[in-house]
């Protein structure tokens, strides 16, 4: 996806921005955000971006209230409210493990706050120092950074725009709530064949949300993704399970996730760290180059004096990592007791957690901070922590075994609270830059929503576990702990199948424990390594392919589609101008592609923001034990059903981005027309040239 041209409200323009009025209700939906997003990680194992969901929001409360509201005032909402919702990504992911190795009894507050602020401003920090080499110099796609600017644009606008992103936001809001509240349709399909001794896999997200996010990153990114999933789930998964046997399992496709997860996921967390090492080195210089200028500022450079390309003052950025740091270093100190391995881990943290932030940041852009795998970057973080704890902890220090699982988590606790709000930071200022944002003002909003949350989500999980337990397994521990102290026939016991889910906290417990115990599963990280270097030696994109590899292939399937239909409607629009696909598009050609692209990108932001709205919505009504499919008796259909009730939407989708098209074409021939040529090219790229 393309810039879509100059920020929306210029530099020259002093519009309200970070008023006081805007801090109150970015911190109040920060809170919400945050408790929300909590609550889903917790129970299904994934979060909602809150950007878009916080911009409708902050629009409609902002707007009911105030008369002379500005688009700048809405954008620092979200900014604040949706930090509160990344950090508690990398917070739900690694806390609640303690629990699950049986470090801690119960979620302990000064610990988690400690955890969550340390992470959350230095990624965010770090974040700061690389925003004009990600968004300025690279220009990302940032997918729900850019759908986000259509949704505050269109809101500060009015008219048809609005109207089209209200109409999108009630589609997918419907959506969302058929599948996801009402659970009428299955919200994915797949199924599994046995072919010669293995199985083949198909399957697919059922999800608008993902389908709008390939339609703005384009085929381009969106194939290499694609691309990713087929190497794990078309290759890897069925050659391990012909030579090594499959799980024991209900049914063949969950005998096949059952491999991936255990297996081939690991392989898309070596290939990213491979991939995220290649692309800092390979960015090496523009970064280095980025961060002198931010330092050392021409005073005869006009572009730094615009009100919209002001960050903060580097060098007092540089200041402030440095004193997390330090108190990082005390933080570790305090509660291991080891001069040595607090000092270490401290540097440590500096070093990687500035990796990983910039990993993320690029990842976001890429596909966007919902997609964002930050149990992936989490898992990497474990690996690199390990072998740091084992060599100073247990080879220098003797520490005994529990001591070294808490370090480990500790250390790689706050490094992915670091990685899971710089993918967010990135997101909102995309959003910033295309708006017209004060990028320091924008940051100082950014802090506020990262300490409002770092303080909301401790006791927030705390609420949690103690109302329905963590996980099965700290459900467990807590009931042998309950028998011990109050006998067998105690009324406090939990039904632990009610406990949430977790999974993320579950698989890194099982990690660290494996770790310390010989039990790592290092040789599909050195697979994915190995495939990474591959990668790059064939002049792929490493790091699209290596999410493809680490998040199910369902989740890459609609990303797919989106891009395909991305791709269909510009040749579509080439088709009506030009009548050919043959030719350099002429300027009229492209100005009717940018046009269809631009409501494409619309429509699908108002798809994002209703199924992120509902999610959020469904996280509260299950939080107070509001389940409607059990209120209204809903039997969930056939798949056979759900994909055709998932395809209706899908010709909405592209019914409302084509409505940009010139008139007097015929929709269907011009896709297949351009779906011909394409394919036609594909296959004469394999073709030697003869000479």
């Amino acid at each position: 996806m393309s810039e879509l041209g100059e920020p929306y409200i210029p530099a020259d323009q002093q519009p309200l921005e970070l008023t006081l009025r805007a801090i109150v209700v970015g911190i109040v939906l920060g809170v919400l955000m945050t408790a929300a997003n909590a609550y889903l990680g917790l129970y299904a194992g994934m979060t909602v971006s809150a950007s878009i969901p916080a911009a409708v929001m902050s629009m409609l409360i902002l707007r009911a209230l105030f008369k002379d509201v500005s688009i700048l005032e809405n954008n620092a909402v979200q900014t604040m409210a949706s930090a509160g919702e990344s950090l508690a990504a990398g917070v739900i992911f690694t806390v609640p493990a303690m629990l699950v190795i049986g470090i801690w009894v119960e979620i302990e507050w000064f610990p988690t706050l400690a955890i969550a602020l340390l992470g959350g401003l230095l990624g965010t920090m770090f974040t700061i120092a690389l925003r004009r080499l990600f968004i300025v110099e690279e220009a990302l796609p940032y997918p729900e950074g850019v759908a986000c600017r259509e949704v505050l644009v269109a809101g500060e606008e009015g008219g048809s725009g609005a109207l089209a992103i209200v109409y999108a936001l009630g589609i997918g809001a419907l959506y969302g709530l058929m599948v996801k509240g009402f659970k009428i349709v299955h919200s994915e399909a797949e199924g599994a064949v046995e072919v010669f001794k293995t199985r083949m896999y198909a399957g697919m997200d059922l999800s608008i949300a993902l389908l709008s996010v390939g339609f703005i990153v384009g085929i381009r990114i969106a194939s290499f993704i694609f691309l990713g999933g087929v190497i794990g789930y078309a290759i890897l998964v069925p050659l391990l399970g012909f030579l090594n046997g499959w799980p024991q399992s209900d049914t063949l496709a969950n005998g096949f996730y059952t491999l991936w997860l255990e297996q081939v996921r690991y392989v898309g967390v070596g290939a990213m760290v491979v991939g995220g090492i290649y692309t800092l080195w390979s960015m090496r210089k523009t970064i280095f180059s980025g961060l002198k200028k931010s330092f050392v500022q021409n005073e005869s450079d006009n572009e730094y004096h615009l009100r919209t390309e002001k960050d903060l003052p580097m060098k007092w950025v540089t200041v402030v990592c440095g004193v997390l740091v330090i108190l990082t270093f005390f933080f570790y100190w305090y509660i291991t007791g080891s001069l040595i391995l607090s000092l270490a881990g401290a540097l440590f943290l500096a070093v990687v957690s500035f990796f990983f932030a910039a990993v993320a940041g690029y990842i976001a852009g890429v596909v966007g901070s919902s997609n964002s795998p930050v149990s992936g970057m989490t898992i990497a973080t474990l690996l690199f922590t390990v072998g740091l704890v084992w060599i100073v902890g247990s080879y220098f220090l003797g520490l005994e075994q529990e001591e070294l699982m808490y370090a480990t988590l500790l250390i790689a606790a706050v490094v992915a609270s670091s990685a899971a709000i710089a993918g967010d930071v990135m997101q909102d200022l995309k959003t910033g830059h295309m708006v017209g944002a004060t990028p320091w003002r924008q940051q100082i909003a950014e802090i506020v929503g990262v300490i409002t949350g770092a303080f909301v989500i401790g006791p927030t999980i705390s609420l949690l576990h103690n109302a329905f337990q963590i996980s099965s397994t700290a459900c467990i521990a807590t009931n042998e702990r309950i028998v011990a102290s109050e006998g067998p026939n105690s009324s406090n016991l939990y039904d632990c199948s009610e406990a949430l889910f977790a999974p993320q906290a579950e698989l890194i417990g099982a990690i660290v424990k494996g770790a310390f115990v010989g039990d790592m599963n290092l040789p599909m990280v050195f697979l994915g390594a190995a495939l990474a270097v591959v990668l790059i030696r064939l002049a792929m994109p490493v790091m699209s392919v290596a999410i493809g590899i680490y998040l199910p292939l369902g989740l890459s399937v609609p990303i797919m589609l989106g891009g395909i239909l991305s791709s269909l409607a510009i040749g579509s629009a080439y088709l009506r101008v030009d009548g050919t696909l043959d030719q350099k598009p002429s300027k009229k050609a492209k100005q009717a592609a940018y046009e269809v692209e631009s409501r494409g990108v619309l429509i699908g932001a108002g798809f994002i923001a209703g199924e992120s709205i509902l999610g959020v919505l469904i996280a509260v009504l299950i939080v107070l034990n509001i389940n409607l499919d059990s209120i209204f008796g809903i039997t969930e259909l056939p798949q056979g059903i759900s994909l055709l009730f998932f395809a209706w939407f899908v010709g909405v989708f592209l019914w409302l981005a084509t409505r940009a098209l010139p008139s007097g074409g015929h929709l269907g021939k011009e896709m297949l027309t351009t779906a011909s040529h394409a394919l036609k090219r594909f296959v004469r790229s394999f073709i030697p040239n003869s000479k």
